[in-house]
């Protein structure tokens, strides 16, 4: 209810923040120690990198958002698998502009997109031979404040 309200509230106003499509855009996977990793006790270090991207496609409004996730998972020293995927969607945004604009297209569309590139990277572990991998939930809206404020502490840095 509170929901569709919002959304009315917004149509009546003459903003717009639709999902247009999603898409993987580009997908990897290696594992360069294999097989002999299979032969070891499975408890690997995971790492995770997150980082987002969103480029204005058109005049209507429409915006490509990125959202690549690369995992790493070590057996000691050598790399059991890495895991690439650039999980993208097409955003409308329409009469929304400037800080709003950004934080729906750092933090909104993001949080859209990672559950389809959790289950990707899900399957392409279980695929490669490797126990199920579920990636812990991230807080879009934590990270886009974190890179607006190293934004803004480059940008101080480089005034001076």
């Amino acid at each position: 209810m509170a929901e569709e309200q919002a959304a009315t509230a917004q149509q009546q106003s003459g903003q717009q923040f639709a999902l247009q499509r999603i898409y993987t855009k580009d997908l990897s996977f290696e594992s360069p120690a294999s097989p002999g990793v299979f032969r070891q006790q499975w408890q690997p270090q995971v790492s995770v990198d997150v980082s987002t991207r969103s480029t204005a496609i058109d005049e209507e409004g429409n915006f490509e958002v990125v959202l690549s996730l690369t995992i790493t998972a070590k057996a000691g020293e050598e790399t059991a698998f890495l895991v690439e995927v650039q999980q993208a969607g097409i955003f409308l945004v329409k009469g929304i502009d400037g800080e709003e604009r950004r934080r729906l297209l750092g933090s909104a569309a993001p949080n859209i997109l990672f559950p389809y590139a959790r289950e990707t990277i899900d399957g392409l572990c279980v695929k490669g031979g490797f126990p199920a991998l579920m990636i812990a939930p991230v807080n879009f809206d934590a990270v886009y404040q974190q890179a607006r404020a190293q934004a803004a502490q480059t940008g101080a840095a480089a005034s001076h």
